[in-house]
């Protein structure tokens, strides 16, 4: 018989708009835990936005917290602490946020289930850790050459920067992870239309100088058309960085990606679906479940 490749692996984005740091942890843990059992049939992609956030990695110094706890209370601004290596980094408005739960080993094999259908053993390879930080860092730097930025990796610091190379490298997208039983998930964050002033408020990734910034300000930089530097962030500017950043990551993973992206996906129906599938996996974890059920 003739054999036929197999298909490729689908990577299922959801946007999701603006959405609570410890709502979407929770939503991550339940679809990581699926998925290392077999019980979820896709990987997944969050796309999204939070309110402002401080989040610091399970060994980070909190020293790197530069804020007074008063001042944060009074802007309403938590810090959480999480599994993901790395140190303190900000979350907020203008960020785009990507959780990518994606299984780095075959499905249901950590634990010994058997992989779900759809999942396909036959069609899914192991992914290195490093090449899928690679994949990560591929994908931010070409959302930012979709903007007309020219960004990249920096040789020892994860991340996506722009000026890698010069004695002024800025940061323009962070990068933290964490694997358990074979599966990713935290992710990373990149500066779209974000108020750079709230970097302020720590020492991003732990270090003390280090300049971050955005895509609306690279694009002022360059002499690109842009909104007014000071002007609020936006979500519609997520939203058009999540479109771009999805369908880049799948490709550099080699996968297909499936999903609505902005502007026709609806955030709060894709977030009902997915609360709704966060359930269904928790009441009945032994039964496969299709990712991309409503």
């Amino acid at each position: 018989m003739e054999e036929h490749p197999a298909p490729p692996r689908r990577l299922r984005a959801r946007w999701l708009g603006r959405i609570g740091y410890r709502d979407a942890w929770a939503l991550q843990q339940v679809l990581a835990a699926a998925r290392a059992e077999g019980t979820l049939d896709e990987d997944q992609l969050l796309l999204l936005e939070h309110d402002a956030v401080l989040t610091l990695g399970r060994n980070a110094d909190e020293a790197h917290v530069l804020a007074l706890p008063e001042l944060l209370a009074a802007r309403g601004i938590d810090v959480v602490r999480v599994e993901r290596g790395g140190e303190v980094t900000y979350h907020g408005p203008g960020q785009l946020v990507a959780y990518p739960i994606v299984a780095l080993a075959s499905p249901g094999t950590v634990s010994g289930s058997v992989a779900s259908p759809g999942t396909g053993a036959g069609n899914s390879r192991a992914l290195g850790v490093r090449a899928f930080v690679q994949a990560l860092e591929g994908a931010m730097t070409d959302t930012c050459a979709g903007a007309g930025i020219v960004a990249g990796p920096r040789a020892g610091h994860p991340g996506c920067w722009v000026g890698a190379d010069t004695p002024l490298p800025r940061k323009i997208g962070a990068l933290g992870i964490r694997v358990a039983r074979g599966v990713s998930f935290h992710g990373i964050a990149l500066n779209v239309t974000t108020n750079l002033a709230d970097f302020d408020l720590i020492d991003p990734c732990g270090m003390p100088g280090l300049r971050s910034t955005s895509i609306r300000r690279e694009r002022a930089r360059a002499g690109l058309p842009t909104d007014d530097a000071d002007a609020p962030p936006t979500t519609e500017s997520v939203a058009q960085a999540a479109a771009a950043f999805a369908p880049a990551l799948a490709r550099r993973l080699g996968f297909a990606h499936v999903g609505d992206l902005p502007p026709v996906a609806a955030a709060t129906r894709e977030r009902r679906a997915l609360e709704a599938l966060a359930d269904r996996l928790v009441t009945s974890p032994a039964a496969p479940v299709a990712a991309g059920a409503r």
